[in-house]
């Protein structure tokens, strides 16, 4: 849960296949050949952090800019692959058209923007449901190109649009503008439906880890009007989402640091401190505004939560605590463990069901039971990871 910035500690890339002026002793991987592959101890196609070299597990935070604990072939290649500063473009099928870089605030900020994926070739004619994923990255890196992956079979099925959205991020300003940002988007998406052929009215959201945490609070605050901001030009449209999928985001911030982490959340230089501009027992009354869980109440949209019982980062209460206040109120809530599994790099092709079978039964009104069964961090991976 680092800044998302590339440091020069590597030609042009923190992964690079040779350290710049390292010696052979040095170089953390075996002459010749493909690093990643020889790296990538079980073919699993991603590098988790206990995979890489000693030497260079350090820079894993720095490479792993969607936030999803593992490194992908892609993520591995593309310091070398660009200049330094200008953002990965997402790698799309021919069957996604893509519109990169849409403003959704009237402003020039390349934060306040959006990615937007529609399928060439719609399943239906009848406007489409949308799927909004919110990248993590602690609140302070990250980047909506992350969406791009994660809403490809989403949209390649030609049953959805997908969206990607960028928010300012703290080192720019503190809470409440990342939830004024994500709620600014979503009114831009209601605004732009009929002209874009999308349903208004089935909007979900999902996010992984501080994305997790701003899906959770569009979730549940849709009727907080201090929360709303005055963004944009469509400040008529409302933000409320259909449903939500929260992948181990931070619930209630003045409690983190009751549970084993890796760091210390109450610390003045921990994530939720930065977010909301003081250390969080210092600052109680900004880090219960927020906190999800301030906020739950019987309207609240369903929601379905995933998160590993080993995340050294955001401890696994987090989400639990989430979803017995949403379960008290009678919202629909499935909380699905994995267990084993630490800050995502989750490795289930059954986890992927599950979360598009709550997609398509709250947005395409498909029939659909969502198992709350606990999935292993082992299972066989699939082509891409959570």
């Amino acid at each position: 849960m680092v800044r998302n910035r590339y440091v020069p500690l590597v030609c042009l890339g923190i992964l690079a296949t040779m350290f710049c002026n390292s010696s052979p002793a040095q170089q953390p991987r075996r002459p010749g050949g493909d690093p990643f592959k020889q790296w990538d101890s079980n073919g699993d196609g991603k590098l988790t952090r206990d995979e890489l070299p000693a030497a260079i597990r350090g820079n894993f935070d720095r490479a792993d800019t969607n936030r999803d604990g593992a490194i992908s072939r892609e993520e591995h290649a593309a310091p070398r692959n660009r200049r330094p500063g200008q953002p990965a473009r997402p790698q799309v099928s021919d069957s996604i058209r893509a519109e990169l870089d849409v403003p959704y605030a009237a402003t020039d900020n390349p934060r306040q923007k959006l990615d937007l994926y529609l399928p060439k070739n719609r399943k239906a004619d009848e406007p489409l449901p949308v799927v909004v994923w919110i990248h993590g990255g602690a609140w302070r890196g990250g980047d909506k190109r992350s969406g791009g992956r994660m809403l490809a079979d989403l949209v390649g099925s030609g049953n959805y649009a997908g969206v990607s959205v960028g928010y300012r991020l703290t080192g720019e300003a503190i809470w409440p503008v990342q939830i004024h940002d994500c709620k600014a988007a979503v009114r831009w998406i209601r605004a732009n439906a009929k002209r874009l052929n999308l349903d208004a009215d089935r909007i979900g959201v999902w996010g992984s880890s501080a994305g997790g945490h701003l899906v959770a609070m569009l979730g549940t605050s849709g009727d907080v009007k201090n929360l709303e901001g005055t963004l944009g030009k469509q400040t008529d449209q409302g933000s409320r989402v259909t449903c939500v999928v929260d992948y181990f985001g931070p619930s209630d911030l003045l409690t983190m640091g009751k549970y084993p982490s890796r760091m210390d959340h109450d610390a003045a230089d921990s994530p939720e401190s930065l977010l909301v501009g003081g250390p969080v027992q210092k600052t109680k009354d900004a880090a219960l505004s927020a906190s999800p869980t301030t906020y739950v109440s019987k309207d609240d949209p369903p929601f379905l939560i995933v998160h590993g019982d080993k995340d050294p980062l955001v401890p696994h209460n987090q989400s639990v605590r989430l979803g017995e206040l949403l379960r008290k109120a009678k919202v629909d809530v499935t909380l699905i463990t994995v267990t084993g599994g630490g800050h995502g790099g989750f490795r289930s092709e059954e986890l992927l069901r599950r979360v598009h079978a709550f997609l398509d039964k709250h947005l395409r009104d498909k029939d659909a039971k969502i198992s709350a069964e606990a999935i292993p961090q082992g299972e066989p991976a699939g082509q891409r990871s959570n």
